[in-house]
Parts: C-alpha cells; structure tokens; sequence
C-alpha cells in the first residue's frame, strides 16, 4: 500500500498563533509552518511517494512529506531518532511544524523513520531535497539563474569509527568474527575465547589483554607475533566448527576474517629471515576502522591531521544558498568531489560561469576542463624565489612564437610540462649570470602545463579589482562555518553515503535559513 499525500492546513489556527508567538529564536520552525505545502507540493510529494512502488501491500500509510519535515528538524535539532519520537508527543514546536498539536502518540514509530531514511538514500531523494529548497528559493526569493557563480571550499569531519592501531584492529576483528558465534550459541565471548585457545581476545582489547611495554620494541615484536598466532588460531578453530556454507552468521564471521587478513596485508611485512614485522611506511588507502571501512587519515593542511572525511560544500554567491554538497575519505585529494559535485549541478539544468576555489582544487576536473564561458578565480601558487637572482617572471613567455626569453635577450623554445634548459656556454658568458643562476650547467625554467592559465591567475591578483573578486570567496567560508555550526566537526553516522546525507540535510538547514531571508521573515542565521 503506498503511503498517500499530505495536506496540512495552510492557515494557522488560533492555537498555532498561540505557539507562534512564544517561539523566540528557533524561527525555522515557525519558517517551516508556513512554507511546508510550498516545500512539498504535489509532485514531490508523487516523487516521494514512488519510492514505496516495490514496497508489500499493507505498508503503514505514513505520508512521505511528514516523515521528510521530520528529518529535517532532526538534523536542525540534533535528535537521535528517539529523542525525535520523544519531540513529536512532548514539544509543541515539533507538532506545529507535523501537524499533530497536542497528539498522546507520535504520528509514526522509531522504524518506520529509520526504514525512510534508508529509502531517501536509495533513491537519491536526499539530494532532490536540496533542490526543492533552491527551487523555494527561486519561487519566494523571485529570481531564476541558469548561469551560476559559485565557490568550493571543505573542511573536516571526523569519523565516527574508533580508530585503532595494528594490534587493536587485528584484536577487534577476530573478536567481532567470535561475537558472531557466541551470540548464535547463547555463550558469553570469554567463554567461546577460551574454547578457540585465544583467551587474550575476550578482554576488552588485546593491548589490555597483552599487558605488555609498549614503548619496548622487542616486547611490541612479541605482541604483533602472538596476535598473528591469535589469527592462525581462531581460523583454524572456526573450520573445525563446520559451519553451514549460507548462513548470515557464517557470512558475518568469513567478513570479519577477511578484515583480519586485509589489515595484516596492509600493515605487516616478512622478512627474509622470515620474521614479522610492522610495515615502516604507511600502506596506501590504508584502513583505520573496523566499524566504518571509509574511514582514512587524510590532511585537511600540513598541521591538520584528520581521521575520517573531509565534507565539501559549493555555494551559490549571488544568492548564498548551498548548490551542491559531497563528503570524501580524509585521505583523497581536495579536487577529487567535483565530479560528483558536477552531476548535481547538471541536474540542476545550471551552468557555471564563475568558480572561486583554493589551490588545492587546481586540479579538479572543472578546471582541467573548463570551457571558455567558464571563468576561475583563485590564488595563484608563488613563484619561487631565487636569492639574488632572477625569478621566473623576469623571463618571457611569447604563447604565440612558443618562446621563452631570458633577462639576457637569449631565446628558446618554449614547451609546456617541460624543463627549459638555456646553453651553459650562452650562460657562462652572459654578463647578467651572477643575477640569474650559479650553476655549472646554466639557468633551467620549469614550465607548468597548464602555465598560461596560472600566469593568468597572477596577473589577475596584481590588481585591486582582481583581489577583490578574490575575497568574494569568503562567503563559502561563512556557508562552512554555519553548516560546521549545526552538524558539528564529528560524523553522525557510519559510512560515506549516509554522512553525505546529513550533510545535505544541513545543507537543506542552511538554505532554508537563507530562504526565510530572502522573503523578509525574521530570522536568527545562527539559531
């Protein structure tokens, strides 16, 4: 049975003025009232409602639109799904926006909010709700934009996994592996540790277990070996249980093993003596959680470690509503969500004419590829200086006769991506060497290949109309700081996918903040 739609009175009743009028500074809620049946019209509703088409015959009837309102004042909130059940029967501003004043019962249970959530990101209805709030936004705000100024900037969030050493994630495998099975058997995990010959592994961590000198590397030699025996052990001790092939209990437990062997592979080298040993460099893409396997370090700057994602936000300038959002492991370049970011903005039947970024996205593929109606403004890398000598700007670049001049008037030929070397013999002699290089072979300038375009961004930042248009970025920098304001710097959830979706429900936050604005309501942009 699919759900039906929703229709809410438009009209405040007597009682909703009432409430209305105690609500001091959380106005999204008041906000929320009185744009709900603009925010769910009709055929969002349909849209809503198609994702139960698979769905049993006799599904609860709960209309899409109010369990959407619902999560939406979650992420505003901060609510667990309990404490959102709690709100609907115990806070008046919950029942105003859901319709259900002074209701004895929530309007729907715990896993009928959950099973939503769950079809939302399947059906990638998450990000179609960002763009309901830009199409709201376009409708109250009266304007329309199919060309698009926009500037990309991210910012740390912190997994919500545990992250472990080599010792503790090997440990925390095996026993997630033996909590399988104890739980199928009705038997406590130190019971089934000591029945496996691994005793260490029903304490609460293997270090703990171990009780050994951390800071001795011969006894850290000791502890990597016995947990590695650990892991021999408790392989060998599950074949002997025969489980049956297909199970979820056996395919759970094989899981678990195979997070074992994947942190051994990635951690742990062999000698050629044979021994073992912690790997002295850092694997690539290495795992740092059990429990979320997208966790990675990563480096929001060189002082800035970060253990978990990175969240990435582009923002329209002309209206400051957030366009488009993405979450990325920690470890992956800055650049690498504008892909994705692209297909949300193609959605959104918009093209970009203006991006304002920081150097870290020079590589992105908006930039690689960018069209001529495409303008981007960012910071130029420095150009080195030599001490006392001639930077590479004191040479000229003819793109037109591809050729490079030196201070000295000596010409070459000027290729992109390569290394130009002028003869040493020309630069032993010329009376301008001891301003240009000091060395043997003579002076070699690098050139980028994509030089034109960062020798563009230098010029453009020589200017006082050009560091202008630069500081216009900083209003991305204000969009992070309130999406940072109500998500907080850690991850709500388990896994990229459904951290990309509270982020774009703080993005639906931001944007209904700015909306409420833009058609004069009063609003507190930090409430």
């Amino acid at each position: 049975m699919r759900p039906g739609l929703w229709h809410p009175p438009i009209e405040l009743s007597v009682a909703e003025q009432k409430i209305v009028k105690l609500i001091k500074r959380a106005k999204l809620f008041v906000f929320l009232r009185q744009t709900r049946h603009e925010l769910f019209d009709e055929a969002f509703q349909q849209a809503l409602a198609e994702m139960y088409a698979d769905k049993p015959k006799g599904h609860p009837p709960v209309a899409p639109a109010l369990l959407c309102l619902a999560i939406i004042l979650q992420a505003y909130t901060g609510a667990s799904d309990d404490e959102a059940i709690e709100a609907l029967v115990m806070d008046r501003r919950w029942q105003l926006v859901l319709d259900c004043l002074d209701c004895e019962q929530a309007p729907f249970a715990k896993g009928t909010l959950v099973e939503f959530r769950a079809l939302l990101i399947q059906h990638e209805m998450d990000r179609q709700l960002v763009e309901r709030t830009i199409a709201l936004a376009q409708t109250r705000g009266g304007f329309s934009s199919r060309s698009l100024r926009a500037a990309l900037d991210s910012s740390p969030l912190w997994g919500a996994g545990k992250v472990e050493d080599t010792y503790n994630l090997l440990g925390h495998a095996l026993k997630k592996a033996l909590s399988v099975l104890a739980r199928q058997q009705g038997r406590e995990l130190t019971e089934l540790a000591t029945a496996a010959n691994v005793p260490m592994l029903g304490a609460s961590s293997v270090k703990v277990a171990l009780d050994l000198n951390w800071d001795d590397p011969q006894e850290r030699q000791v502890a990597l070996v016995l947990t590695l025996q650990a892991l021999s052990q408790v392989e060998t001790w599950i074949t002997e249980q025969a489980l049956p092939p297909s199970s979820p209990p056996t395919a759970q437990v094989q899981q678990s093993l195979a997070i074992a062997q994947q942190i051994v592979a990635q951690d742990v080298e062999t000698r050629e003596t044979g021994t073992v040993q912690l790997k002295q460099a850092v694997s690539k893409d290495r795992r740092i959680s059990i429990e979320d396997a997208q966790m990675r370090h990563g480096r929001k700057s060189k002082h800035q470690r970060v253990d978990g994602y990175k969240r990435h936000l582009l923002s329209d300038l002309d209206c400051g509503l957030i366009r488009a959002v993405g979450v990325t492991p920690a470890n992956r370049p800055e650049a690498s969500v504008t892909d994705a970011l692209s297909l949300d903005i193609k959605k959104q039947q918009i093209q970009l004419s203006e991006l304002y970024i920081d150097r870290a996205d020079l590589s992105s593929s908006w930039v690689k590829h960018r069209t001529p109606e495409l303008t981007i403004y960012c910071k130029a890398w420095p150009v080195r200086i030599r001490t006392n000598q001639f930077p590479k700007t004191a040479f000229t670049l003819d793109w037109d006769a591809e050729t490079l001049t030196c201070p000295n008037h000596i010409q070459m030929p000027l290729r992109l991506g390569q290394t130009i070397h002028f003869p040493k013999a020309r630069c032993a002699a010329c009376p301008l060497k001891e301003q240009c290089t000091s060395s043997k072979q003579g002076r070699s300038v690098t050139i980028h290949p994509d030089e034109p375009f960062l020798n563009e961004l230098r010029q453009r930042q020589l200017s006082p109309q050009g560091r202008a248009k630069l500081r216009e970025r900083t209003a991305v920098e204000h969009a992070l700081a309130h999406v940072g304001h109500w998500q907080g710097d850690q991850a709500r959830y388990i896994g990229l996918r459904k951290n990309l979706f509270d982020l774009r429900r703080m993005a639906i936050i931001h944007n209904l903040h700015v909306i409420a604005r833009l058609a004069g309501a009063p609003q507190n942009q930090a409430s």
